[in-house]
């Protein structure tokens, strides 16, 4: 039900009583699937900006360069239903940036790019699905990539966010990332909706040494897709790892950006903050500014989403980003060879970085002397001319 007021509202000699309702944004963003079901973005093509545009040339480098070391499969869960309303759109956006797209469906779909599981359709086989196609995938793109990622069909993915997250890291650690709940499994497990992504060696020992063994790994088709994923990779010995930021910002997202980032959508006694595992705050503080998933995206948010992200541009404002990325504030999960190789790195970042910064001092500063010497020249230049004009009027 929609919670509404009445106000006296009055406009010249005319006085009445007047419903209002919410501003229509609280409203209409989804907090289930259910709520998401009709949802559907436009029938045709949505046109997107040259990539050899002013604004945008040369803009991806340092992306191209990460996503050849930091190679990401994404597979998306859909079905038939939602290969046009939903899936094409999320490739049309953000799956565009993966190493390897595939989406996961009971039908084949050849255009889309979708395999057919022999699985039953309905949230009663996301579990069984979830199996089948991490299966399909060690199978058949295992060599393909070094991180996979499982998103749903209304989930939105910032990938170069993700190739950031995950650089300091090494695929062949048995280790999981996303947006960590505390309830059903010790050391937490990962919402489906946000999307999750895991090492190529939590990938095989999921598929090697979880699935077939039924003490490890629920073997029916029910229950909760990713509290079972999360028993299964505890069960196996991969470890979850903190995918927030270095100041404790979050990176993966059960909503749309508004309910995490607006008071009031979220409100005190909604179960998000009783299943979160690390403390999360509301407004601007929720979010890392590498931010890496959302869900409950509808198909329209999406390409809404690619234009603030990718397209537009506020002029004179530049960004640096840390590389190696600052490690999260948890590190108990972080193997020790990670955070050994990051200490080395941080060491060579930051010499590099004085390096280069007492180098751009020293050109600035030549910079700021030739311009103040071309100035005194300038000004010379113009008192002589004076002199001279003076002269000529005397003469004259």
């Amino acid at each position: 039900m929609t919670a509404s007021c009445l106000v006296l509202w009055t406009s010249g000699d005319i006085t009445s009583w007047v419903t209002l309702s919410p501003p229509q944004s609280i409203e209409s963003h989804a907090h289930n699937h259910d709520e998401l079901e009709s949802a559907a973005g436009p029938m045709d093509n949505v046109a997107m900006h040259s990539s050899h545009e002013a604004h945008h040339a040369g803009e991806a480098v340092e992306a191209e360069i990460l996503k050849d070391k930091v190679r990401v499969l994404c597979w998306v869960m859909t079905n038939p239903t939602n290969h046009q309303k939903k899936a094409r759109h999320i490739k049309a956006t953000w799956a565009r940036r993966c190493n390897k797209l595939v989406f996961m469906s009971s039908e084949e779909d050849k255009e889309l790019g979708a395999v057919a599981l022999e699985v039953g359709e309905g949230r009663d086989h996301l579990w069984e699905k979830t199996k089948a196609a991490f299966i399909y995938i060690y199978n058949n793109h295992f060599e393909d990539a070094d991180w996979f990622m499982k998103a749903d069909d209304d989930t939105y993915v910032i990938v170069e966010n993700l190739r950031y997250m995950l650089s300091p890291y090494d695929a062949s650690h048995p280790i999981w990332f996303g947006c960590r709940f505390k309830k059903y499994v010790r050391q937490g497990y990962m919402s489906g909706g946000a999307g999750y992504v895991l090492s190529r060696e939590a990938l095989r020992k999921f598929v090697e040494e979880a699935i077939p063994n039924p003490k490890k790994c629920r073997p029916d088709h029910a229950g909760a897709e990713d509290v079972e994923i999360g028993k299964c990779m505890q069960n196996v010995g991969v470890k979850a790892v903190d995918s927030r930021d270095s100041l404790g910002r979050g990176r993966f997202f059960p909503f749309v950006p508004e309910h995490h980032l607006v008071p009031g959508h979220i409100g005190p006694k909604n179960w998000y903050w009783d299943w979160i595992y690390y403390p999360s705050k509301v407004g601007l503080d929720c979010c890392s500014d590498t931010a890496v998933s959302f869900h409950y995206v509808p198909p329209n948010k999406m390409y809404e989403l690619e234009y603030f992200l990718y397209h537009l541009r506020p002029y004179g404002i530049n960004h640096q980003d840390p590389f190696p990325p600052p490690l999260p504030p948890d590190t108990k999960s972080i193997p020790q060879k990670v955070i050994e190789q990051y200490k080395k790195d941080s060491v060579y970042t930051i010499q590099h970085s004085d390096d280069n910064t007492k180098q751009s001092r020293q050109e600035n500063q030549g910079s700021e002397a030739k311009r103040q010497q071309t100035s005194k020249d300038g000004n010379t230049a113009d008192v002589s001319l004076r002199r001279k004009d003076d002269k000529s009027k005397v003469v004259s």
